[in-house]
């Protein structure tokens, strides 16, 4: 069976993440059940629920489609396939489930299909906020519908960045005089959404992000005229039975080369 078009994926990883949305919404604010995972990493009701929803939705749609998300065992769903499959879903049910859980806006649905190691389709739904980041590859990418572009140099001014607090301590002096730092967004896919939309030149990403955390901000941010990249320049490779990544660097391109060094300094450190 011919597998269908990066656009047709599109729209159903749009509509799928527009009615997770929803579900994640019915918990909100509400004091969801909470349990803590290994890690000190938290999970609500809502993120169970959610990523049940969209495994039916997206496997009843996409059957010979591979599934990836940070509340499945990614290694008892790729030892159940016969054969490696052409495509899969990356999703992370509610990203910055901390945000969630405080009641705060900064949290969203993470959805994304990879081919060939790379996504192919991405949706960053951030329902408290109304705000829907979508792209196709070779397509342009969007915010509620309209195109957008991450920011222009502007000589002589600091770059404008978020990061945790642990990678900015580590950047000393020299990154405190060349950045402007903004308010960290627990939730890194909303974060790349961010560097996306130009409302950041960039941001550093902390080791062990896993594949769920950027695959659709990665694609995203792309189609935006950014990049997401380790700390070479290399691009990230998905793999349907995950991994954790090293120190990364979400840039526009103008501010990738300045990023780039003070990641390399912050690794050193």
């Amino acid at each position: 069976m011919a597998l269908a078009s990066f656009e047709q994926d599109l729209v159903l990883l749009q509509t799928a993440a527009r009615e997770a949305g929803r579900i994640a919404l019915g918990f909100f604010r509400k004091d969801p059940q909470v349990w803590w995972k290994e890690g000190n990493s938290p999970v609500s009701e809502a993120d169970f629920a959610v990523d049940r929803y969209l495994k039916e939705t997206l496997l009843g749609a996409r059957p010979d489609y591979g599934w990836l998300s940070e509340e499945t065992d990614p290694l008892l769903e790729v030892e159940a396939l016969l054969d490696p499959p052409q495509r899969f879903f990356v999703i992370d049910p509610i990203d910055g489930t901390r945000s969630f859980i405080r009641g705060e806006d900064t949290w969203c649905v993470s959805v994304a299909v990879v081919e060939a190691g790379r996504p192919v389709a991405g949706v960053i739904d951030a329902p408290a906020t109304g705000e829907v980041f979508s792209a196709v590859a070779g397509g342009s990418a969007l915010l509620n519908g309209a195109p957008l572009a991450v920011s222009a140099a502007e000589p002589h001014v600091r770059l404008n960045v978020s990061m945790p607090d642990p990678m900015r301590k580590k950047l000393g002096r020299d990154g405190e005089n060349r950045l402007a730092f903004a308010r960290n967004a627990p939730s890194l896919a909303y974060r790349l959404a961010l560097v996306a939309s130009g409302r950041l030149d960039g941001t550093l990403i902390r080791p062990h992000a896993n594949d769920w955390d950027i695959a659709a901000g990665d694609l995203i941010l792309e189609r935006a005229g950014g990049a997401l990249v380790d700390i070479h320049g290399n691009p990230g490779r998905y793999l349907l039975e995950g991994r954790r990544h090293e120190v990364l660097v979400a840039a526009a391109q103008h501010a990738l080369p300045a990023l780039i060094g003070l990641a390399v300094a912050a690794s050193a450190a």
